[in-house]
């Protein structure tokens, strides 16, 4: 009687521990939102849209050029959440037909992420909508990004991506993929 008993007692914590581990797997997710928070989200949502690119991508760039510090400034000289060089954003704002552009408004959530979404979908658009292109075209050039598609380097797919020739640019299209794929899950 007293076997049946403990045994009785084992199973009845197994079976406490199955169902925590299940509610903890089911949960995931809200509790990854504190590591993958959506800062800014009605601009991130509004500009993404105008733009057709998925806000999720946008939140996945953010974090990794920034860490959602609105302030961020590249060693470079990029700025903003969306770290977008001067050059750039000059650019982003002739194309857009904003007269008034001024580089320190690339400090603006606003300014940076209209000015980011737009340039995402540019490079969406360039890049066929191959999306680990563009992500590398994002950080080092859509003309950069383009020779080594041409020239049969890296054509832009994942299983390939250490035949990036840039180390930083590598690791930065598994970050944000990475990070891309988290929010796709937190999010839902």
């Amino acid at each position: 009687m007293r076997r049946s008993k403990k045994r009785f007692k084992i199973n009845k914590v197994l079976w406490v521990l199955v169902f925590l581990t299940a509610l903890t797997l089911l949960s995931l997710p809200r509790w990854m939102a504190y590591f993958y928070p959506q800062p800014h989200q009605e601009l991130v949502y509004k500009y993404s849209q105008e733009n057709n690119i998925d806000p999720n991508l946008v939140f996945a760039v953010i974090r990794a050029e920034s860490k959602y510090q609105t302030r961020a400034e590249s060693p470079e000289g990029a700025k903003g959440l969306m770290q977008i060089m001067p050059e750039t954003g000059q650019w982003i704002a002739g194309q857009k037909g904003v007269n008034d552009f001024l580089v320190a408004s690339l400090h603006d959530p606003e300014v940076n992420i209209q000015f980011g979404c737009w340039y995402l979908a540019s490079l969406k658009k360039e890049f066929g909508n191959n999306l680990p292109l563009f992500i590398a075209a994002y950080n080092a050039g859509s003309g950069t990004v383009r020779s080594w598609n041409e020239g049969g380097i890296w054509r832009g797919d994942l299983d390939e991506v250490d035949r990036i020739p840039y180390r930083e640019t590598r690791n930065y299209v598994k970050n944000v993929w990475n990070n891309y794929q988290a929010y796709k899950s937190i999010y839902k």
